[in-house]
């Protein structure tokens, strides 16, 4: 029994807990983000089905082409307005510096 206790106490936990995907700290009994442990999560059987990781298959490629691969978005110039004002500004500017 005194075995059975010790092996249960230098157990250590996961580093992200597979319940709520919260970092746990070295040595923690429960998980700060959501309070798993050994007996309500974070045993060896628990499975990180619920952090929304990628599967196995998962190819970063395709989803780099799906996601960013799409129609390029196309420049708009600055309307004419704009240069306007650019202009009429910059004229008032030269006006009152060599006055």
């Amino acid at each position: 029994m005194y075995l059975k206790f010790a092996v249960r106490n230098f157990r250590m936990p996961p580093e992200i807990c597979p319940q709520c995907g919260a970092v746990v700290p070295p040595k923690a009994k429960a998980c700060p983000g959501c309070g798993s442990d050994e007996t309500t999560g974070w045993s060896e059987a628990a499975h990180a089905e619920n952090l929304g990781l990628p599967d196995e298959e998962f190819s970063y490629d395709d989803f780099v082409q799906r996601e960013f691969n799409g129609p390029k978005p196309v420049p708009h110039g600055l309307a004419w307005y704009w240069w306007l004002v650019a202009i009429l500004l910059l004229a008032i500017f030269l006006w009152s510096w060599f006055r």
